[in-house]
Parts: structure tokens; C-alpha cells; sequence
């Protein structure tokens, strides 16, 4: 029904990035597609982010906050351990009483929701749902030499949308979800962790950075080049569709190779993968909605438009969802 964004004022380009770590700006462009992403610069948690975009979404869709009914909040970033960020939301957009669910997705967090969104809007459960994704990166990265192969990629931001019942003419079609957690450790974060007794964390845990995200870049690229074309077309296939009838791709902002790699896959000409990472860098949760923030303003997507949404990421995730737009 509508769709809101918020990013923070502060870019970080390439250039700034080599302050910092010995890189070369050119590299991590031709490497990933990145030129610049946004960092906050002050205390910010990742439901602040989200509250802007939430309310922006809410007045696209001609809704009034207080006509949520549901909060469906997609992040690795949490505010805190716990509670979920999802409730510092609902206080923030003050919804006492509604559910808020906090989905741990990572990448893929943003279509997870979406069909959990789906399945109650469907179910007559809730009427309107909130769907958010956002995520605040930098206070988590390794900004330095040892760190830099994870540090050039991400970046914060919020996107959310409001999801509402339809006429059956348009919305979502399909959602298509898969895991699988053989390959957990291969794009993570260690520590802190329940697992470790008697402490979650100790100063040699964090003296050897096992606190910062870690990434098997030649797997996680394989894995991504070989599972997203096959969800897309697990996605059409299952409503009689066909590669044709798609107006737009939005896939998950990981890494501009990984989406050329994809397009290749299918025999799709690129320009029909939407792509805003060279100045985002990877949101992970809030990729998606940020991407459809920025193709809706820039007349990429329009009314009646078949769009397939496709991620992958940690865990490993990936699933893919079809919608009229």
C-alpha cells in the first residue's frame, strides 16, 4: 500500500574507507559495485531508523499510524540483545497493545516477513501490517585492514512498507522461503554467544575480533550465484509464469557481481535487476524496501507491474516472493 525509506545523513565513500584500511577505492568498487553507503554519526538504534521510515509508509499508503495493527520488524542489528526492536518500534510509533515480531533473517528477513505478513493478512488475522527492515552496520564493523573485506559492503538504513487486504487483483502472489544451516558459519558473527560459559564474551574473544562479522567470500558467492536463480524460478513456476512476464527483479543488495552473475544465470539482460547498492552498499534487512523505495521514484515499477523480490544471505537463507504490483 506504501512504501517509506530512511537513511542517515552521513555517506561514506570509498575514499573515506582508505583512511582507515589499506584499500584502494577503485577496488572495492570494481570488487563489490560500492562507491559509498551511510553511517550514523550519533546514538541511533535501528528501531529510530525504522520509526522514520514506518511513518513515511504509512503516509504513502493514506494510512494513519494508529491504524496499524501489527508490527513485523526484519533485522540483525538489534537495539539490544533483548527485547526485540520490534517493541522499542511500536513504543516509538505509540501502538500499545498490537503484536511485534521480530524476524532474525538476516538477508533474507525482509521476505520472510513478508510472508508471515501475507499468511495473517490472509487469514483475516490483521488488517494492516507494518513491515519493516532496518539495520545500523557500522558500530558493528571491523573498520580496519584485518576487517576490510566485510567492512567496504554494508551499510544503515530503514525501509518499510504497509501491507493491507486487496481485491485479488494485485499484492502478493507467492512467497518461497529456504534455509539451510549447514553452511551457518560460513557468513556470521561468533561472539557474544549463549553458547560460551561461563562468560557470552570475554576480552580475548574480543582482542581476536571474534565479535565482528565474518564472511567465506568464494562460498557465500557460489552458493548465492547458484540458489537465487533457482528460488526465482521455483517462485514462477509455481503460478505458470515465466521469466518474460516479469517487469522488474529486485533482488537483495549483496554485491553488484552477485546480481550480474544472476542475471547471466537466467539470461536476463541486467538493467532488469534493480540496483541501488553503488550508493547504499548492503542493508541486509532493509535492502529490498529500500530498493523499492528508489525504483517507485525513479518510474522503474508502476501499477499492475509483476515484480519478484529475491535474497540470499547468512544461515544460509534465500527466498524469493512474486507480487502485482
Amino acid at each position: 500500500m506504501g512504501v517509506g525509506h530512511c537513511l542517515p545523513e552521513r555517506v561514506v565513500s570509498n575514499e573515506d574507507l582508505t583512511q582507515w584500511m589499506e584499500t584502494n577505492a577503485d577496488w572495492i568498487l570494481e570488487r563489490t559495485g560500492i562507491r559509498q553507503r551511510r553511517w550514523i554519526d550519533e546514538d541511533c538504534g535501528a528501531s529510530d531508523l525504522a520509526a522514520v521510515a514506518a511513518r513515511e509508509a504509512c503516509e504513502r499508503a493514506g494510512v494513519e499510524v494508529s491504524e496499524i495493527d501489527c508490527i513485523v520488524l526484519a533485522t540483525l542489528s538489534p537495539d539490544h540483545t533483548f527485547p526485540g526492536t520490534g517493541c522499542f518500534l511500536q513504543a516509538k510509533l505509540d501502538l500499545p497493545g498490537i503484536p511485534a515480531l521480530d524476524i532474525r533473517n538476516q538477508c533474507s528477513g525482509f521476505i520472510y516477513g513478508l510472508s508471515v505478513a501475507d499468511a495473517w493478512i490472509r487469514c483475516g488475522q490483521y488488517r494492516r501490517v507494518l513491515l519493516v527492515g532496518a539495520e545500523i552496520h557500522s558500530t558493528g564493523l571491523d573498520v580496519s585492514t584485518r576487517g576490510r573485506d566485510v567492512a567496504c559492503l554494508f551499510g544503515d538504513g530503514a525501509g518499510a512498507v504497509v501491507l493491507g487486504p486487496g481485491d485479488g487483483s494485485r499484492g502478493v502472489i507467492s512467497t518461497h522461503l529456504h534455509a539451510d544451516g549447514r553452511h551457518a558459519e560460513d557468513l556470521w558473527i561468533e561472539a557474544p554467544g549463549s553458547r560460551f560459559h561461563p562468560q557470552r564474551v570475554t576480552e580475548e574473544m574480543i582482542r581476536d575480533g571474534r565479535h565482528f562479522p565474518k564472511m567465506r567470500n568464494r562460498r557465500v558467492f557460489t552458493a548465492a550465484v547458484q540458489r537465487m536463480p533457482e528460488v526465482i524460478l521455483e517462485a514462477l513456476g509455481h503460478s505458470d509464469l515465466s521469466l518474460d512476464d516479469v517487469a522488474l527483479f529486485v533482488p537483495h543488495q549483496a554485491n553488484q557481481r552477485i546480481t550480474e552473475a544472476v542475471a547471466r544465470q537466467l539470461g536476463r539482460d541486467p538493467e532488469r535487476f534493480y540496483s541501488n547498492i553503488e550508493m547504499l552498499g548492503n542493508t541486509t534487512a532493509a535492502s529490498i524496501p529500500l530498493a523499492l523505495y528508489d525504483a517507485e521514484r525513479e518510474g522503474r515499477l508502476k501499477k499492475d507491474d509483476l515484480v519478484v523480490l529475491v535474497s540470499f544471505g547468512a544461515g544460509f537463507t534465500w527466498a524469493a516472493a512474486v507480487l502485482r504490483y
